[in-house]
Parts: C-alpha cells; sequence; structure tokens
C-alpha cells in the first residue's frame, strides 16, 4: 500500500504499564534497582507488569471507516491513545498520514478556568490550527456547540452537556483527516447526536478516515467499513463489522469456561468473505424471481451461510424457519402481508424467568426490529422444568421493500441469579421480499406512503 492510500498503520504494537501495589513501591523502585546493580546484587522489581496490549497490527486505508469494540478494560482506549501520541508504545510503532483530531475524553485539553472561547483557540492551536484557520472556523464551531452566551463564560460553570457539546464542535469542525472518536457517539440528546452523526457523515464523504470505539453493534454496523475485535489487549477479529459485532456477542455472553476456547477459534478462523457478503447474489435475482405474478414460495436454495451460535447453556434452539398459515413454510414474501416466525427451543436444565425473542436485521447487520415473547416486568417467573420442549411462534407483518433479510433466534433466561442468553443464533434464517409493480416505497421500511396534489 502506497504513502497515498494509508492513514494509520500500527505495526507489533504492545503497551505495558507498571502496576505498584503500594505508593512507597514506587519510590523504592526509582531507587533500589540502581544500588542493588551497583553493589553486584541481583535487581528486585517492585511492581507487576500489565500488558494492556499485545501485538496489535492494523493498516487503515485513507476514506476508511473503521470501529473497534470490545469489554470494558480490553485495550481499547489505550490503542486510540498511542495512536493519537498522548501514550509511548511499550513496542511497536505507529504512524499516522494527516492532522488527527482526537476526541477521547470528552474535554481533556480544555482548562476549566478559560472561557468556552478561550479553550475553543486552545484546542484549535493543539490540533495545530493557526489563529486565522480558528477564526474562520470559529463561528461553525459556536453554530454547531450551540450553548449561547456561555461562550464568554468559564468552563467550569458549564454543565457536563454544555463541555461535551463544545468539545465534539471544536474536534469536528477542524477538517481532519483522520477522526478519531472513544465513545462519545452516545452522549448529549438525541438532537445533538443526530447532528454529530450528520457532521461524521460529511466528513466521511469527504474522505476523512474515521477510527472509533463504540459499545453500541449497531452504531458500528450501520457506520463502519471494517471493525476490530479486541480482547484482553489482544486483537482477535478483523473484518465485516456485521461479522466482528456478531463474534463479539458471541464472546461476551459465553460462559467464563468457554471463552478461551471461543477465543481460539475467532483467532484462528478463517474468514470466508463470501459469507460475509451472503445475500448480493440473492438481491441480484430478485427482479427475476416472480416477474409476472408477486406469490409467496420456498427457494430451497436460500439458505444463510453466515449462521453464528452462541453458547448452549440450559437450552437449545431449531428448526428456525418462516410460515405463511394455510401455504406452509415460504422465505419468498411479499410485502404488507403477515407471516408467522417459527422456531422451536428444547431445554436440557431447569431455568427460571425465560425470554424468547427474535430479531430481523439487512444483510449488512442493521437491526431493523423484532420482538419479545413479554416484557421485561412479565417475564415468566416459574421455572420451566428440564426435558421441555416449545414451539415458539412470532407473527409479523412484513413491512419491507424488496430486497434480502435476516432473522435472529434467541431465548434467554436466569442463571445463578444472573440474567442471560440461554442460546442465541445469529443469521440462522433469511428471506426474500418480492418487487411489487407500481412500488413508490423507498428505502428499506415500507411505511404505505401515498401522495396526493392540493
Amino acid at each position: 500500500m502506497s504513502s497515498n492510500d494509508w492513514a494509520i498503520k500500527v505495526s507489533g504494537l504492545s503497551k505495558c504499564f507498571q502496576i505498584y501495589e503500594k505508593p512507597e513501591d514506587r519510590l523504592k523502585q526509582s531507587l533500589f534497582p540502581r544500588l542493588q546493580k551497583l553493589v553486584g546484587l541481583n535487581t528486585k522489581s517492585y511492581f507487576q507488569e500489565f500488558w494492556a496490549l499485545k501485538d496489535i497490527n492494523i493498516e487503515i486505508k485513507k476514506g476508511e471507516t473503521v470501529g473497534i469494540v470490545g469489554k470494558n478494560g480490553s485495550g481499547k482506549s489505550t490503542l486510540l491513545q498511542i495512536i493519537c501520541g498522548i501514550l509511548n508504545a511499550t513496542l511497536g510503532s505507529v504512524v499516522t498520514n494527516g492532522r488527527i483530531a482526537a476526541l477521547l475524553e470528552l474535554g481533556s485539553g480544555f482548562n476549566p478556568e478559560f472561557t468556552g472561547k478561550e479553550n475553543v483557540y486552545l484546542n484549535g492551536a493543539l490540533l495545530g490550527l493557526s489563529k486565522i484557520e480558528i477564526d474562520n472556523k470559529y463561528n461553525d464551531i459556536l453554530n454547531f456547540a450551540d450553548i449561547g452566551d456561555f461562550i464568554n463564560q468559564p468552563l467550569k460553570t458549564y454543565s457536563s452537556g454544555m463541555g461535551i457539546r463544545l468539545a465534539f464542535a471544536v474536534a469536528i469542525n477542524v477538517d481532519p483527516d483522520i477522526l478519531v472518536v472513544d465513545e462519545a457517539l452516545s452522549v448529549g440528546d438525541e438532537l445533538f447526536q443526530r447532528k454529530c452523526f450528520s457532521k461524521i457523515e460529511e466528513i466521511k464523504s469527504k474522505g476523512a478516515t474515521i477510527l472509533f470505539v463504540s459499545h453500541s453493534g449497531g452504531t458500528i454496523v450501520e457506520l463502519c467499513d471494517r471493525a476490530i475485535l479486541i480482547d484482553s489487549g489482544e486483537q482477535i477479529l478483523v473484518g465485516k463489522p456485521k461479522y466482528v459485532v456478531a463474534s463479539y456477542q458471541k464472546l461476551l455472553y459465553a460462559p467464563a469456561h468457554e471463552k478461551s476456547l471461543i477465543r481460539h477459534n475467532l483467532k484462528n478462523a478463517k474468514i470466508d468473505e463470501l459469507n460475509l457478503e451472503i445475500g448480493i447474489e440473492a438481491i441480484q435475482q430478485i427482479d427475476q424471481v416472480h416477474k409476472d405474478a408477486v406469490i409467496e414460495s420456498f427457494d430451497r436454495n436460500l439458505l444463510p451461510t453466515s449462521t453464528l451460535e452462541y453458547i448452549q447453556q440450559g437450552a437449545v434452539i431449531s428448526n428456525a424457519f418462516i410460515n405463511l398459515p394455510g401455504v406452509g413454510q415460504v422465505n419468498n414474501l411479499v410485502s404488507g402481508k403477515t407471516y408467522e416466525y417459527i422456531y422451536e427451543v428444547e431445554f436440557s436444565q431447569s431455568v427460571s424467568r425465560v425470554q424468547f425473542g427474535m430479531l430481523i436485521k439487512t444483510i449488512s447487520g442493521v437491526e431493523l426490529g423484532g420482538g419479545v415473547s413479554v416484557n421485561t416486568a412479565q417475564k415468566i417467573s416459574n421455572s420451566i422444568v428440564g426435558g421441555s420442549n416449545y414451539k415458539v411462534i412470532f407473527s409479523f407483518t412484513c413491512a419491507l421493500n424488496p430486497g434480502v433479510y435476516f432473522l435472529n433466534a434467541g431465548v434467554s433466561g436466569e442463571i445463578n441469579g444472573i440474567d442471560t442468553y440461554l442460546h442465541r443464533l445469529i443469521d440462522v434464517a433469511m428471506f426474500r421480499v418480492l418487487p411489487v409493480s407500481d412500488n413508490i416505497a423507498t428505502g428499506i421500511i415500507n411505511f404505505d406512503t401515498k401522495c396526493s396534489l392540493a
């Protein structure tokens, strides 16, 4: 990859922190090893090593949007801080190509004694802008933050929400080549979040590279070209957002004794990119299917190959399919009609507070909607006896425009006082919504819109 193609290169990156049990151990470490070495004694360390990152290797292209997922403490924020130059790596290297705007800890780099306006100029200077450049962007920053006359008040008088607005406004309005964001897309009110997403989409359309951390799988799937899964400081998986997010959730909900095996399998998996794009061919076939008559049918070749299974914990899901009452199993559906999504669950042990669920997603993994058997307050409180079998039936109206979609199936319950998935199948079934003549609906969801002129 030439220097004109890449934005970030991370090679063999590792980061080690020294963990001290007691404050005085820091002083001992600064003095005693040197003295011990001078008198010919074996040196002793007064700290424990904690490797927050271990041999991370990533190349991110210019214009690419990459998301990082992983549980708290996995090393995600440490990686971003090293990329931004806030921390130094213990081993390996990071090279960036272009101006970086970082939104790590919101408000970091702000002086609470300075006014909002003074902090705008301070942060702009830290990002490499001249005073003239900040002058030219100041009104855009002020309008984006939308904090009114508070811009002339000390930052220490701001609410946390106002500080967030100002920090984001500065970082996102400096026309960065690379935008690095750490868990900042879920803050602020809904209107401000929408404004942030719109601005991110704008700078993405201009060719900027975006790297961000989020616990929201939906955000990763919707915004990113690729995703990275980091766990316990190790790079576990890099690939399509849908596959990486699903794998992260599988690892997250796995019982403790199974996590090591799942991590090993994910690290050594050979990802079939064709499987991750399953459905593209099916979309291309839509116009050739039932051109003359739109009617439900079953296509035995329309089968998912990207199914991902959670570890079984007292239950197992099987035989998931879509049914049209009076007709039978179908996977070519007609928009606007009602169908049944059916799957079976067998319980191998007694479980309490059971709940069944279903979810419909796009090919890329964007969650469109679904349902659960009962709401949280009404979960079945009595235990389901081991050996029991249930057929779960969800009735749903197909309010989707022509395309190919996936279905999930899940059952949750209480184990050792904790609600968790007993079993879950991602992309266990797929279906095609057939084209309709004279269809005026746009997008994914068919809202049955009507247009009239007056």
